[in-house]
């Protein structure tokens, strides 16, 4: 069994929730990323900030991107276990259509998942049909 652990990327970075939304897209072009988790100032997880979070709702809002924290713009939070198996991991982003998934061990953040990494895990008829429904709009 491939489980969520076997095909996440480990040592996973984080932009606070109260660092500005410039301060995000920093960090996300210092790492070549385009998405971060969040965490709060109590350390735990509270939600994912996109490229695309940036654009639509501060950018295209004309909102100053100084003037927003990270983690206005968090939205739902997903996650699978580490233990979860790889089958599980397909249907959290496909029911949530989200292309990145935190991944928690003992409600720790251990790891990220992309559909990339599901991409290569798997068959492509499964993986096909994951990244059809995450790209299947609202």
């Amino acid at each position: 069994m491939t489980t969520a652990r076997d095909i996440m990327t480990a040592n996973v970075e984080c932009v606070r929730s109260s660092d500005t939304v410039v301060a995000a897209a920093q960090r996300m072009a210092e790492l070549n990323v385009g998405a971060l988790p969040i965490r709060g100032e109590d350390d735990k997880l509270k939600g994912m900030l996109t490229d695309r979070d940036i654009v639509v709702k501060v950018i295209a809002q004309r909102k100053d991107p100084l003037g927003v924290d990270a983690g206005e713009l968090g939205g739902e939070l997903v996650t699978v276990e580490a233990d979860d198996d790889v089958r599980k991991v397909m249907s959290v982003m496909s029911q949530h259509q989200v292309r990145r998934v935190p991944v928690l061990d003992k409600g720790r953040l251990v790891g990220i998942i992309a559909q990339a990494d599901v991409a290569t895990a798997v068959d492509n008829t499964r993986s096909g049909s994951t990244v059809e429904a995450i790209s299947t709009d609202f």
